[in-house]
């Protein structure tokens, strides 16, 4: 499962505080923890103290404001979120691989944001993964491994993918044209390929149906 990877990274966004294990213990093993703003506070009130605090910094407390103002690092540009803010940060400090959890919750349309985001992060560089409590979102091109549980449900999100195949789903899938179309497959083996011409972003639960 691709939560073994070595992340360089770990970024706590401000959606619903991790509550399953695998993103718990991402976080938790984290070499280096970048909060997006308010998500400071209930990552501190756990005990812990992160890397770096990033964003306009009208969320977080004013009392972990005074007490960490030497990790915050200030970006008031309203043009983009705290979570693109600190996937930029890390880049330009050559840390590429980077793992996101609390990125879903509170808002929907912060989590739809946040999670086509990671397109973009994969252009600009990095090696991105986003964890939720359920599943973890991956961006891709063209054709890609994974490995995952036996009967792992699987929902691809197509880009600008073409040329779509696969091996080890239940279902064929084809040249998506809306976001629904390739959702609710199933890993039939504990790894699948897909081939494509482009980029999609694949969607993989931790346990079987």
């Amino acid at each position: 499962m691709q939560r073994n990877n070595k992340f360089d990274a770990v970024i706590l966004a401000n959606g619903e505080y991790p509550t399953a294990e695998i993103p718990l213990e991402i976080l938790k093993n984290g070499s280096y923890i970048v909060c997006c703003d308010g998500s400071a506070d209930r990552y501190i009130s756990e005990g812990n103290i992160p890397n770096i605090i990033i964003g306009d910094g009208d969320s977080i407390s004013i009392k972990n404001r005074e007490l960490y103002k030497h990790l915050i690092v200030v970006d008031s540009d309203q043009e983009t979120n705290d979570q693109t803010k600190a996937i930029k940060f890390l880049l330009s400090k050559g840390l590429r691989n980077i793992a996101i959890v609390g990125a879903t919750g509170k808002r929907d349309d912060h989590s739809l944001g946040n999670i086509a985001l990671l397109t973009e992060y994969a252009n600009m560089g990095a090696n991105i993964m986003t964890f939720t409590d359920y599943g973890i979102f991956i961006p891709c091109q063209n054709c890609k491994v994974f490995d995952c549980v036996v009967g792992a449900q699987v929902s691809i999100f197509n880009i600008n993918a073409t040329e779509f195949s696969s091996e080890g789903l239940k279902y064929p899938i084809y040249d998506f044209k809306y976001w629904w179309q390739g959702t609710l497959n199933e890993s039939l083996t504990g790894r699948f390929i897909i081939k494509a011409k482009g980029e999609y972003i694949i969607f993989i639960t931790y346990n079987r149906k």
